[in-house]
């Protein structure tokens, strides 16, 4: 089981005690998601959607890699990973 570091946005940092930083143990990436989802009431659901995949204004980055060109929420992790919860943006002038 690998150590990750997760770096939590903004918008979700009300359900992780204000924490922009966490650590989780995990073997992929769905593990950690829903490990931090057990463990920070709230987090889950704002993550992934009612059928466990990633909701579709969150990009979920392993390293540099979105994990949707990756394995998905299967793809490993490694001690000392960093995964990045983005959330989309949208707007802006045309």
């Amino acid at each position: 089981m690998a150590t990750v570091t997760v770096r939590v946005p903004t918008p979700l940092r009300g359900y992780t005690g204000g924490n922009a930083v966490l650590e989780a143990q995990g073997n992929d990436v769905g593990e950690i998601v829903r490990r931090l989802g057990k463990e920070h009431e709230g987090f889950g659901e704002r993550v992934l959607d009612p059928a466990g995949e990633p909701r579709s204004f969150v990009n979920l980055f392993l390293g540099d890699e979105n994990i949707r060109s990756l394995d998905g929420l299967k793809t490993p992790v490694r001690d000392g990973d960093v995964l990045s919860i983005v959330p989309a943006v949208a707007g802006g002038r045309p």
